[in-house]
C-alpha cells in the first residue's frame, strides 16, 4: 500500500507542495481546503499532468477531513500569508484559530501521523500544533531551517557564481529576523567560506538570508514565497517517508538542548522513519551562543502571546 500525504491548505504553498510530492511519487496525496472547488480543481489539474510527467500517484482534492483518514504525514500550510509591512508576529492571533482547528481535526483522523507545520509565525504555530496534538515531540516539527539554509546556500552560490551543489551551510534559530546562519560551519567543496568570500560580503549574505522572506513579500506585493517553502516541507516529508535519516535543520521542541527549554527552535536533526529522531548539538562559540539566545528570546515572546 502506498503512503498517504495530506496537505492542509490549497493555496500557493499547499498546491506547490502537492506538485513536488507528486513528482517525487512519495505517495497518494490529499489536498484539503475550506474553499469548495479550489482543492478539487488543483488536484484534478495535477492528475492530468501525470501522463506528461509520468508519476503514478493519486491526488485527491477535498473539503472533508474524513478523506485525510490514516495519513502518514500531514503538512499544514493553512493560514493567512504575510503582506508588505506585516511581521510574522502580526500573524500570531490571526493564524492561531486556524492552526488549532486544523490540528484537532488531523489528530482525530490520523492519530499516528507526523505533522510538518509551514504556517507562520512558524515556530509559534509548530509549538501550538505540538501542544494541541498531544503527540510526542519527534512527531511534530516546523519547516524553517531547511528553507532558511536553502536561502543561505543560494546566496553563497550566487556570490561565488558556482553550483549550489557545492555549498554546505545551515541556519539555527527562529524563523525570523534573528535567525543564526552559522558561518563557521559553511563550506564550499569543503573549503570554509571565510577563505573564499570577504567578511563584509559574508555579513551582507547573512543579512539578506535573514530578510529573504520579506524581500520576496515586497517584490510580490500580494503574497509571500511558495516554491521554496513547499520544496523544503516536501524534503522533510521525503526524509520521513523513505527513512532517509537525513540531517536537516528543523524547528523542533527543545527540552534542554542548546540550553533552551519549552520552545520550538531551528536545530539540526536526524530525520527518518521515526520523525525527528535525534537532535544534533553543534559546538558554538560564545558569540554564536549569544545570537542563539537572542533568537530564542524572540521566539519565546511570540509563544507567550498564545497564552497556553
Amino acid at each position: 500500500m502506498r503512503k498517504k500525504i495530506t496537505i492542509v491548505g490549497a493555496g500557493n504553498v499547499g498546491a506547490t507542495a502537492a506538485h513536488w510530492a507528486a513528482e517525487r511519487e512519495l505517495g497518494d496525496i490529499v489536498l484539503l481546503d475550506i474553499v469548495e472547488g479550489i482543492p478539487q480543481g488543483k488536484a484534478l489539474d495535477l492528475m492530468e499532468a501525470r501522463p506528461v510527467e509520468n508519476f503514478d500517484v493519486t491526488i485527491t482534492g477535498t473539503n472533508n477531513y474524513e478523506d485525510t483518514k490514516d495519513s502518514d504525514v500531514v503538512i499544514i500550510t493553512a493560514g493567512l500569508p504575510r503582506r508588505p509591512g506585516m511581521s510574522r508576529e502580526d500573524l500570531v492571533q490571526k493564524n492561531r484559530e486556524i492552526v488549532e482547528a486544523v490540528t484537532r481535526q488531523i489528530v482525530s483522523c490520523s492519530p499516528r501521523c507526523f505533522i510538518i507545520v509551514v504556517s507562520n509565525p512558524l515556530d509559534t504555530m509548530a509549538y501550538l500544533a505540538y501542544k494541541v496534538s498531544g503527540f510526542s515531540r519527534n512527531r511534530v516539527m516546523g519547516m524553517a531551517g531547511v528553507l532558511d539554509s536553502a536561502r543561505f546556500k543560494t546566496f553563497i552560490a550566487m556570490e561565488l557564481n558556482i553550483s549550489v551543489e557545492e555549498v554546505q551551510a545551515f541556519v539555527l534559530g527562529g524563523h525570523g529576523d534573528e535567525m543564526v546562519p552559522l558561518i563557521r560551519y559553511s563550506t564550499v567543496a569543503g573549503i570554509p567560506i571565510s577563505q573564499l568570500i570577504a567578511e563584509d560580503r559574508i555579513q551582507a549574505i547573512v543579512e539578506r538570508t535573514r530578510k529573504a522572506g520579506g524581500e520576496i513579500v515586497n517584490l510580490l506585493k500580494t503574497g509571500s514565497a511558495f516554491y521554496s517553502p513547499a520544496a523544503s516541507a516536501v524534503q522533510m516529508a521525503e526524509a520521513i517517508l523513505k527513512d532517509k535519516r537525513r540531517i536537516l535543520p528543523c524547528a523542533v521542541y527543545l527540552q534542554g538542548e542548546y540550553g533552551l527549554h519549552d520552545l520550538f527552535f531551528g536545530v539540526p536533526v536526524i530525520l527518518g522513519a521515526d520523525g525527528a529522531e535525534k537532535i544534533i548539538e553543534a559546538a558554538l562559540t560564545a558569540e554564536e551562543k549569544a545570537a542563539v539566545e537572542k533568537s530564542a528570546r524572540e521566539v519565546k515572546e511570540s509563544i507567550t502571546k498564545l497564552n497556553l
